[in-house]
């Protein structure tokens, strides 16, 4: 079975910094690309950032410089490093393949809240 289980998540202060793991199976991870995503209250699901399975990797401009996204191809888990959190990263994250098949596999996510 497939499944994306996201972890990390928490209560950070603005300027903080978290990092979310993202443990996958039924899946060939090594060959996979990864996405973050996130969905904060009344928004849709956005994507934050990406990473292929050759590690090229992108960022949504409202994340660019300060979150880093990466893979650790033995551990069969992605990572999204999260530095200079502001208020407005508050949202549920999720991790998931890249393209979204259907039917998608989304977990439940972790939930990040930036507040002082």
């Amino acid at each position: 079975q497939v499944q994306f289980v996201e972890s990390g998540g928490g209560l950070v202060q603005p300027g903080g910094s978290l990092r979310l793991s993202c443990a996958t199976s039924g899946i060939i991870f090594r060959l996979a690309a990864m996405g973050w995503y996130r969905q904060a209250p009344g928004k849709q699901r956005e994507l934050v950032a990406r990473i292929t399975n050759g590690g090229n990797t992108y960022y949504a401009d409202s994340v660019k410089g300060r979150f880093t996204i990466s893979r650790d191809n033995a551990k069969s888990t992605a990572y999204l490093q999260m530095n200079s959190l502001k208020p407005e990263d508050t949202a549920v994250y999720y991790c998931h393949t890249i393209p979204i098949a259907t039917p998608a596999y989304w977990g439940q996510g972790t939930q990040v809240t930036v507040s002082s």
